[in-house]
C-alpha cells in the first residue's frame, strides 16, 4: 500500500511541479521558504530550475513505483494488513512531534492558517483536509494500522496538491506582480 501511495503522490506532484503547471514550482519554492523553522530571508539556496529538475525525477520514477505497488497488491503479495506493534515511547514521540507540527503549522503566522484565512471553498476544505488527514496518519500509524495510515495519506496528497495549485500561499508577495488597475485576468 505505501507503494501504491507513495507511486501516487510522486507522479501527481512530479508532473505538476516538473512542468510548473499553473505557477506550481513557483508557488513550491516560496512554501517551502515559509514552511522551514528558523529560516532566513536570504537568497535562497536552491533555485526553482533546481527544484524543478529533482520533481521530474520524482514524475519518471512515480509511475514505476505505483505499478509495482498496485502489480503487488494485484498478486496478493503485498502481505498481512497492519504493522508491527509500535513501542509506546515511539507512539508518544510521533504524536508529539505532530502536535508541535501542526501548532506551528496553525500559529498566527503559520502556513496553513494563513492559507485558510485567504482561502474559500476548496482551499479551506484543502486545509482542513490536510489537517485531518496528518491526525489521522499520526493515529493509526501508532495503532499500528498500517493500511489506514496510508489511506489518510492519500488523503493528504490531494489536499497538499490543491494548496500548491490554489493560486497564492497566503502572502500578496507571493502571488507575482500585482495587475494593473482596471486590467482582468479573465
Amino acid at each position: 500500500m505505501f507503494s501504491v501511495a507513495w507511486g501516487v503522490f510522486a507522479t501527481a506532484f512530479g508532473w505538476i511541479v516538473a512542468t510548473d503547471f499553473r505557477g506550481a514550482a513557483h508557488r513550491f519554492h516560496a512554501l517551502s521558504h515559509t514552511v522551514v523553522p528558523f529560516g532566513g530571508v536570504g537568497a535562497p539556496v536552491v533555485r526553482v530550475g533546481f527544484l524543478r529538475v529533482v520533481a521530474g525525477v520524482f514524475a519518471l520514477t512515480g509511475p514505476f513505483v505505483l505499478a509495482g505497488g498496485l502489480l503487488e497488491l494485484w498478486r496478493g503479495g503485498a502481505g498481512p494488513d497492519g504493522l508491527p506493534p509500535v513501542p509506546a515511547w515511539f507512539a508518544v514521540v510521533q504524536t508529539l512531534f505532530a502536535g508541535v507540527v501542526l501548532w506551528w503549522m496553525w500559529r498566527p503566522s503559520g502556513l496553513l492558517r494563513r492559507e485558510w484565512e485567504a482561502g474559500t471553498g476548496p482551499r479551506r476544505a484543502a486545509v482542513a483536509g490536510l489537517t485531518a488527514s496528518a491526525v489521522a496518519f499520526a493515529v493509526t500509524l501508532g495503532f499500528g494500522w498500517g493500511t489506514w495510515a496510508m489511506a489518510s495519506w492519500l488523503v493528504g496528497c490531494p489536499c497538499v496538491l490543491t494548496l500548491l495549485l490554489s493560486g497564492r500561499t497566503g502572502r500578496p508577495s507571493d502571488t507575482g506582480p500585482a495587475a494593473p488597475a482596471g486590467s482582468s485576468d479573465s
